[in-house]
């Protein structure tokens, strides 16, 4: 998230992550090439009127690059000169302030459909199923009450099964820069998840590797 009102960025970002998202937040342009230089990310939400690097730079950068990553840009105008002018510098999806809170978790994860490799909107392991689109996830029918990361986490093991993913990748992708990387959150969480999963369990911990979902391919 690019957005130089802080106030609105850190709003921003809360909802999102309790929307079960993990969510970079900052404020200028130049922090925003150093973060993309060493993390990848699915989405990039980009104010245009940014200070230090302007957000068009940035679009531009993002496309040079052939990133796979996916630019949703923010702007305060809302002439249909700039949504073709931002659409024109290679982002995937345009938002004029101020918009709808819903709209913008919307556009974000329809996105991230279209990041590389897709994931399926619908994820299915034996009798375990997930339909990230509607945020419901089963095992033999039987509706899950999951927390976001709980959700989250199941969500990266199903749509890579067989797949050990270490701690380290699953605290990156589900959490945020600012998880503490000798927390023990992705163990407590893994544990809770396992523990509404049921039996017979279907999570395997692999000795100094991580976690995954089913055997390995």
């Amino acid at each position: 998230m690019v957005e130089d009102f802080e106030v609105l960025a850190r709003s921003i970002g809360t909802g999102l992550r309790r929307e079960g998202m993990a969510v970079d937040v900052v404020l200028d342009g130049t922090d925003a090439l150093g973060h993309l230089a060493t993390t990848r990310y699915d989405v990039v939400v980009l104010d245009r009127d940014l200070p230090g690097v302007h957000g068009d730079d940035i679009c531009r950068q993002i496309v040079a690059d052939r990133s796979d990553v996916r630019v949703l840009m923010l702007t305060a105008a809302d002439t249909v000169k700039d949504r073709v002018d931002g659409l024109g510098l290679g982002a995937d999806d345009y938002l004029p302030k101020p918009f709808a809170f819903a709209e913008l978790v919307a556009r974000i994860r329809a996105l991230a459909r279209r990041a590389t490799p897709p994931v399926p909107p619908t994820l299915a392991y034996e009798d375990i199923t997930l339909d990230s689109a509607r945020r419901v996830a089963s095992r033999a029918g039987q509706r899950l009450d999951l927390s976001p990361k709980e959700f989250a986490l199941l969500e990266c093991l199903l749509a890579s099964p067989g797949v050990v993913l270490s701690a380290e990748e699953l605290l990156e992708r589900v959490w945020d820069e600012f998880a503490d990387p000798f927390t023990s959150a992705v163990k407590h969480t893994m544990h809770r998840l396992r523990t509404k999963l049921g039996d017979p369990p279907v999570i395997h911990t692999v000795r100094e590797g991580g976690y995954r979902i089913g055997e390995t391919p």
